[in-house]
């Protein structure tokens, strides 16, 4: 923080929001979504009102981009795969093999679009405390550990969730499990994966609304953490009934784990397509 006309605005730890006064007077504005997103950060010289501009460089710029298309592109297509898998379950076949299947590869989508989403917190532009506003581009890495970055965190975890799910995906496709085995390597994995969903998003609304309650409805980046958010909190549902039950070997709820799980994908394909229109 250092600078005595700086002012930092967040929540515990983390910093989502900094204004400061550059030495050629005005006022800097830098918030951590739309910085990290698309290249931007708020200046305001001396007597003028507060403009929003590039401030990253076309290289960034690009790269941002990029990432973005394909982190929203994979959200898309792995978000449709989920729904088409719970809609084979609910009025198709119901054969699990087949719904397993579907469910594995818009996984492999889901893992895609988790590290991609880590990628893009990673290489983002960063800000310069007490600078005249410029963003500064950092080398290309495929890998950071950055756990006081709330941004950061919520792409780790979010990444993480897509892991655990990918175990729940694979024993998925194990056969003659007893319901104490079912529970635990289907069905624990896939609570946690929907815990660390939840957890990720809500770090995304800290990020987005500086750690207080907020609803943004002009706010683009709001309504993908919210959809998303929505999607989590629906695919929670699904896991919890979708619990085998030890007496009965018969789940919770079918229709409610099916239905849960295809609106949930809808939610988080929803999401990836707001994020196309996210960028810089």
């Amino acid at each position: 923080m250092g600078q005595p006309d700086q002012r930092a605005e967040g929540a515990g730890p983390f910093t989502t929001r900094l204004t400061w006064h550059p030495p050629g007077g005005g006022t800097v504005i830098w918030e951590s979504r739309p910085a990290r997103r698309r290249g931007l950060i708020a200046v305001r010289p001396p007597g003028a009102p507060a403009t929003r501009h590039d401030s990253a460089g076309d290289t960034a710029l690009a790269r941002l981009r990029r990432l973005n298309a394909i982190a929203a592109t994979c959200f898309v297509i792995g978000g449709a795969l989920f729904a088409v898998g719970a809609a084979v379950a609910q009025f198709g076949s119901g054969d699990a093999v087949t719904c397993a299947s579907v469910y594995f590869v818009g996984g492999l989508f889901f893992n895609t679009g988790g590290y991609v989403s880590l990628l893009q917190v990673i290489n983002a532009p960063r800000h310069v405390p007490g600078g005249d506003g410029a963003l500064v581009i950092p080398p290309w890495r495929w890998w950071s550990y950055e756990p006081t970055r709330v941004d950061w965190l919520s792409a780790f975890l979010l990444f993480a969730g897509t892991l655990v799910f990918a175990v729940n995906l694979l024993d998925s496709f194990l056969q003659g499990l007893t319901v104490q085995q079912i529970n635990r390597l289907i069905w624990a994995p896939d609570v946690v994966g929907c815990v660390l969903f939840l957890i990720s998003g809500h770090l995304a609304l800290v990020e987005i609304c500086h750690g207080r309650p907020c609803i943004r409805r002009r706010d683009l980046g709001w309504w993908i953490v919210a959809v998303n958010q929505l999607g989590s909190v629906l695919f929670m549902v699904s896991a919890l009934a979708a619990y085998t039950r030890p007496a009965t070997g018969s789940l919770i709820n079918a229709d409610i784990a099916n239905w849960g799980t295809l609106a949930g994908a809808l939610c988080f394909s929803a999401g990836g397509v707001l994020q196309h229109y996210e960028r810089p």
